[in-house]
């Protein structure tokens, strides 16, 4: 596994999500509870699609929609309550079908990353509930965004658990 990417590499990439830790998301060791990790980072994921041509309405105004297929979670450092924190997203490859993303949970009040989820996630025709090719105005607008990605400077590390097939 590669080591993972310095703040100040991941705090250049845009920023989703974009908030302060609310108290109501503390756990009882006094630091954001884990499925706020998850469910943050999916929001910030959901906003960075929009970039390549999936609305968050795309299962309503399409007929389409992406399922998350499998995820790898890794925590660095905790996070508590008023904590600034940002969401960045990096695209690693894509398949016909499929996408495989980075997403960093950056806490921005100390400049640090302090979780990253992998994530295999799927195009799916939302009639018959299967996988279907992405679009072709998606799949472009996904391989545009992976050439200028691996232009940057670093490389993500990954778990090694899973690829795309």
């Amino acid at each position: 596994m590669t080591a993972q990417p310095a703040y100040d590499q991941v705090a250049a990439l845009p920023a989703y999500s974009e908030q302060a830790i609310p108290a109501a998301f503390e756990d009882f060791n006094g630091h954001l509870n884990v499925r706020h990790y998850l469910g943050i980072a999916s929001e910030g994921l959901d906003e960075s699609l929009v970039e390549v041509g999936i609305p968050q309405n795309w299962p309503l105004a399409a007929g389409q929609a992406v399922f998350s297929a499998e995820h790898h979670l890794t925590y660095f450092s905790e996070l508590r309550t008023g904590d600034r924190i940002s969401v960045r997203v990096r695209l690693v490859g894509r398949s016909r079908r499929a996408a495989h993303v980075v997403v960093y949970l950056l806490d921005d009040s100390h400049s640090r990353v302090s979780y990253v989820m992998e994530e295999v996630l799927l195009h799916m025709d939302m009639e018959t509930r299967k996988t279907s090719d992405w679009p072709d105005d998606v799949a472009d607008r996904i391989d545009e965004r992976l050439a200028e990605e691996k232009k940057l400077p670093w490389v993500p590390a990954l778990s090694g658990s899973m690829q795309l097939r």
